[in-house]
């Protein structure tokens, strides 16, 4: 809206001597208005009913006649109008009336770029995703909120999007490597989804070199006959310094990973150790011989455990998390903060963390000998692991020993032998062992979910690159801690289901319909039955993995089985958790390093207390998290294929043998053996032949000869290339070793795989 009214008027905001206008006062949310604004606008609700009334668009000076805007009140009424276009409820069109997008036959959604220039707008309502062309593209980064119409199909059937309006241009700075070419600056973004370059003049390099990471900020957006333009803003230095990676990670995630100024003085006013007066109301269970068990890199510790047999009764447990909550307090800096990141993230050689050091290795660090602040599970468990009891309560600890993995299931293996101090300490560690065994006859009771995965460790050297890419191995005192952890997950969901407080759940949903057809159209290929009808168990997929870990297709079987579940997040709807069979669950055990979880404390004590703490919102706090999450992963996601790739650049030419690990229409991707690294052998490297892509056999199939590449088959490759630019690793196809399983085997290859290897006989 560009024109004012021609007969402007005194504003008639709340406390005017002047009558307000008749058709103002019509507002049904007039009252509402009022109590926001010291000069009530017409909501935006009225907004549009009045313009649906008028039945078609409406000249926008007109518009604001006809409501009465005065002239001061104008500009305030042109933002309203400026942010009811901007979240997709309005638009103008070329002649400057204003329109109900809705009447428009538009769709509002987020651009999702692709690094071959074309692009998608996946719908806000839901919906099949609408192509863009490039040419679409130009006028949109990765990310940006549109309004498009759809304007036909494209070659492949896909419905095709013109842009109508971009509502909303997200990037505000980009990470990438500056260039310098025949006078002309400009920014390869690190983000391949935005594909097009950002120009930056001479005058906005601000001493950038060619070739330099840098950060810029958009300073002109794209549209439909301009180049974004930028100037930079941080320079980061050298592609192949070490933790570059990190730092190219943090900007293009947009993790936040520097403490605002209130945040860190807010913490740096916290006291160094717990205070008597905080020890006041809490139950004292500092002679209790508690100890944290964490990996032997581990430097925040937020939970501590004891265990004591209770005869044939069973056994009582207790859990003791760190009281972020009493340090960190709704709607303050510190609580703010812990929001916007959601959660740590947990980089190779470094922690991004959710809350500053004096809290998460501090005084939120159960470490040892030192009293802290927690709050406690302590749980009454039957001989045969069924939880029979538990209370939750403020408490004060000490906790008596900081222990690791290892070192506990050396002890406890008879591999080695405590010192003095430590034996004091054997009882408890024993009586967690037999509990352990207790919890996990239930588990296999209940039916839950266990896939088996191979955990993978990183060694660099002492200039920060890759070493080596070592195998994690799991012992039962991990397994230990993971049980006692989700008990007290397991108590804290039903006591505040049970107390019916508002909460953020842990959901994880079962298979949809259509993954589920898929998956039992795919096991039935083996001769393998999933079971459970329409609405399969946990227990049905629990039972099927303990019938296939013995065959040689198990790797194949299991990964599908895997990919046919949804992914966990939170929710405060409870909906169970499907993979670990629970009717209800939470996450209790992590508030240094998750905001749920302190989320979670909260609403514990608010019940301890008598009061309810209100559950508005907590439904965007839950998809704020579960996408904070998602971020995360992505970021380290990153971070590990740029290693791996600066790894394998020594490695060019050299062979090894590996497993087919996910199958595409570009080509078949492939985990080495011994390295466990991830790389891509494109459809053009299989053979002399045109394949295609089963998506529901997960396999390549070669049109001429029958060769067929499935997930889990062995083969053995040639390292060709490993661009560290892109993080792409690409390999060469030597032979096809071994097929994951002869089921359903094409006749030339199911020959070729009865063959014997040698000449000899069998």
């Amino acid at each position: 809206m560009s024109t004012k009214p021609s007969a402007p008027k005194k504003s008639r905001g709340r406390g005017s001597k002047h009558k307000v206008p008749a058709i103002r006062l019509a507002d049904p949310f007039y009252e509402r208005e009022i109590e926001r604004y010291e000069s009530p606008l017409p909501s935006r609700e009225y907004i549009l009913q009045l313009l649906g009334e008028a039945g078609c668009p409406v000249d926008a000076e007109a518009f604001a006649a006809q409501l009465e805007i005065t002239e001061d009140e104008f500009e305030l009424f042109q933002r309203r109008l400026g942010a009811m276009q901007r979240d997709g409820q309005l638009m103008l069109n070329r002649k400057g009336q204003l329109c109900i997008a809705d009447k428009m036959d538009l769709i509002k959604g987020r651009v999702e770029g692709h690094p071959d220039g074309f692009g998608f707008v996946v719908p806000e309502e839901g919906g099949d995703d609408l192509f863009l062309s490039p040419k679409e593209m130009h006028r949109v980064l990765h990310g940006d909120r549109v309004l498009v119409r759809v304007a036909g199909f494209d070659k492949r059937g896909r419905r095709e999007a013109k842009i109508v309006e971009v509502l909303e241009h997200v990037n505000k700075t980009v990470v990438g490597r500056y260039y310098l070419e025949g006078g002309v600056g400009f920014l390869i973004a690190e983000n391949r989804r935005i594909n097009q370059d950002i120009l930056v003049p001479a005058e906005q390099a601000n001493g950038a070199q060619s070739g330099q990471v840098v950060t810029v900020e958009i300073v002109t957006q794209p549209g439909a006959h301009n180049e974004a333009v930028g100037r930079v803003v941080e320079i980061l230095g050298s592609f192949t310094s070490p933790g570059m990676e990190i730092e190219i990670a943090l900007r293009k995630h947009d993790l936040p990973h520097v403490f605002p100024e209130d945040v860190e003085k807010q913490a740096g006013a916290l006291p160094k150790k717990v205070l008597k007066k905080d020890m006041a109301g809490r139950e004292d269970i500092r002679h209790l011989p508690l100890v944290t068990i964490d990996g032997e890199t581990a430097r925040d510790f937020d939970d501590a455990v004891y265990c004591e047999p209770q005869g044939r009764s069973g056994f009582r447990l207790i859990v003791a998390i760190a009281d972020v909550s009493h340090y960190v307090r709704p709607g303050d800096a510190l609580d703010t903060e812990a929001y916007t990141r959601g959660n740590s993230v947990y980089f190779p050689r470094r922690v991004i963390p959710m809350l500053p050091e004096a809290l998460s290795n501090g005084l939120c660090s159960l470490n040892p000998e030192v009293d802290r602040l927690s709050m406690v599970c302590d749980m009454q468990i039957g001989s045969a692991g069924n939880i029979k009891a538990y209370r939750f309560y403020p408490a004060v600890i000490h906790s008596h020993a900081r222990l690791t993995y290892n070192q506990v299931w050396d002890w406890l293996s008879g591999v080695s032998t405590p010192d003095k101090k430590q034996s004091a300490l054997m009882p408890q560690l024993q009586a967690l062992d037999k509990l352990f065994r207790a919890l996990l006859k239930a588990r296999a009771k209940r039916g839950a979910i266990d896939f088996g995965s191979q955990e993978t460790q990183i060694i660099f050297d002492e200039q920060g690159k890759i070493k080596a890419i070592v195998p994690v191995a799991r012992n039962d005192a991990h397994r230990i801690i993971e049980e006692c952890m989700l008990a007290a997950n397991v108590c804290a969901s039903d006591f505040l289901h049970q107390n019916q407080q508002p909460a953020l759940y842990r959901v994880h949903e079962g298979p949809t319909p259509e993954k589920l057809a898929a998956l039992r159209g795919f096991l039935a290929e083996f001769g393998l039955d999933l079971g459970g009808g329409d609405k399969p168990h946990a227990k049905d997929y629990a039972t099927l993995l303990e019938k296939i870990k013995d065959r040689p297709d198990h790797g194949l079987l299991q990964t599908v089985m895997l990919r046919s579940l949804k992914q966990a997040q939170y929710s405060p709807d409870n909906k169970g958790h499907f993979g670990l069979a629970y009717e209800a669950y939470t996450h209790f055990t992590s508030p240094i390093r998750r905001y749920p979880d302190l989320l979670v404390h909260r609403g514990i004590k608010a019940v301890l207390k008598g009061e309810k703490l209100p559950g508005k919102g907590l439904a965007e706090i839950g998809a704020h998290c579960s996408m904070t999450e998602r971020r995360a992963d992505d970021a380290t996601r990153d971070v590990d294929a740029w290693l791996k790739t600066y790894f394998m650049r020594d490695r060019i030419g050299e062979e090894y043998n590996g497993t087919v690990s996910a199958v595409t229409s570009f080509g078949i991707f492939v985990a080495l053996d011994d390295i466990f690294i991830e790389g891509l052998v494109h459809v053009s490297e299989l053979g002399q032949d045109y394949f295609h892509y089963d998506p529901s056999k997960h396999w390549m199939l070669g049109e001429r000869t029958g060769k067929r590449y499935r997930l889990g088959d062995r083969v053995r490759i040639k390292v060709m290339r490993a661009d560290i630019e892109t993080s792409k690793i690409d390999f060469s196809l030597i032979e096809w070793v071994e097929m994951a399983t002869q089921n359903d085997a094409p006749p030339a290859q199911a020959a070729a795989s009865r063959k014997p290897r040698s000449g000899k006989k069998k």
